[in-house]
C-alpha cells in the first residue's frame, strides 16, 4: 500500500496490536493521523525522519512542553507496516501567538545539541526545497502568480545571519495544543537546520498570514537577533513554498502576502 492510501485508510488490526492500541481507531480532524486510545498513529511517508524524530522525541527534556513521546510497538520497533506512535496529548489548536513562540524558544532550547541528521540533505519535499530558495541555496523561480512578486521585492534585503545552526522546529504554528492551564503540547516536529531564532520567526509570519495577528506582534518580539532578517526568511520560505507545492492555494497567498507587506515594514 502507497502513503498516500494510509493517508485515507485507518490503520490495521495488525498495527494497532503491536503498539498496543486498543478500542476504535479515530480519524483526528484535519490530520492523517488516527486516535486510538491513547495512543496517535501517523502513516509514515519518510522513513528516515519518522526513525529520526521516534529516537529524539523520546529523549529529549522540554521543561513547561508537554511532549508527545513515540510509542514502540511490542518487540520495539518504531515503525511497523508504514505507520508510527505517539502518546495521545489532549488539547487544540489556539491562536496563543505569544505562549506558541515561548514554546518555540523553548524546544529549540532543548534540541541545541543534537548533531544534524544525515536525511536533511536529501531532502526534496517541497518545504526542504522552499527553505533553500529563501536562504539563497537554491536558485528556483518562484512563479509569478504565486507569490513572485513579493518574493522578487523581498529577496534583494537578505544580508548575512551571523547566528548559530542548529536544530529547529519549522512548523509548530497550528500544531501546539493547550488544554486549560496545561503546558503546550508539542504533536510534531518538522526539523531544519537554521538558527533557533528563525523557529520563532516562522511562528510570527505564520501568526500574521493565517492567525489574524497584526505588525504588532512583530514588534514585540523584535528584542531577538537578527529578527528583521529571520523575519524575511521566514516570508521567503512560505512564499516559495506555496509556489513549488501543488497544494499551495490562491487564499494562503494572500495571508503570505499580508505578512510580506508587514516584515516589509520592519527591513
Amino acid at each position: 500500500m502507497s502513503p498516500g492510501s494510509r493517508l485515507r485508510e485507518a490503520p490495521p488490526q495488525r498495527v494497532l496490536d503491536a503498539f498496543g492500541a486498543t478500542g476504535e481507531p479515530e480519524r483526528l480532524p484535519g490530520s492523517s493521523a488516527w486516535r486510538c486510545g491513547h495512543v496517535v498513529l501517523k502513516p509514515v511517508a519518510d522513513r528516515a525522519r519518522a526513525m529520526w524524530l521516534a529516537n529524539t522525541l523520546s529523549r529529549i527534556d522540554a521543561p513547561d512542553l508537554r511532549i508527545a513521546r513515540p510509542v514502540r510497538t511490542t518487540d520495539g520497533r518504531a515503525i511497523i507496516g508504514g505507520w508510527a506512535a505517539s502518546r495521545y496529548l489532549p488539547g487544540r489548536p489556539e491562536h496563543r501567538y505569544d505562549q506558541i513562540m515561548q514554546a518555540a524558544l523553548k524546544l529549540t532550547q532543548a534540541t541545541a545539541e543534537l548533531p544534524r541528521p544525515g536525511f536533511l540533505a536529501s531532502r526534496t519535499d517541497p518545504d526542504a526545497i522552499a527553505d533553500r530558495i529563501a536562504w539563497g541555496e537554491a536558485k528556483i523561480p518562484v512563479e509569478e502568480t504565486r507569490g513572485e512578486g513579493w518574493f522578487e521585492v523581498l529577496a534583494v534585503a537578505r544580508r548575512p545571519v551571523a547566528l548559530p545552526e542548529q536544530i529547529v522546529p519549522g512548523d509548530l504554528f497550528g500544531t501546539v495544543l493547550f488544554d486549560g492551564e496545561s503546558p503546550p503540547g508539542i504533536v510534531d516536529f518538522d526539523p531544519y537546520f537554521r538558527p533557533a531564532e528563525w523557529a520563532a520567526a516562522i511562528v510570527a509570519v505564520d501568526a500574521v498570514a493565517w492567525g489574524g495577528a497584526g505588525i504588532e506582534f512583530l514588534h514585540r518580539w523584535s528584542h531577538l537577533p537578527e529578527w528583521s532578517q529571520l523575519l524575511l526568511r521566514a516570508v521567503l520560505f512560505r512564499l516559495a513554498a506555496n509556489s513549488i507545492n501543488p497544494r499551495g492555494t490562491a487564499a494562503a497567498l494572500d495571508g503570505i502576502r499580508a505578512a510580506a507587506a508587514s516584515v516589509s515594514e520592519l527591513l
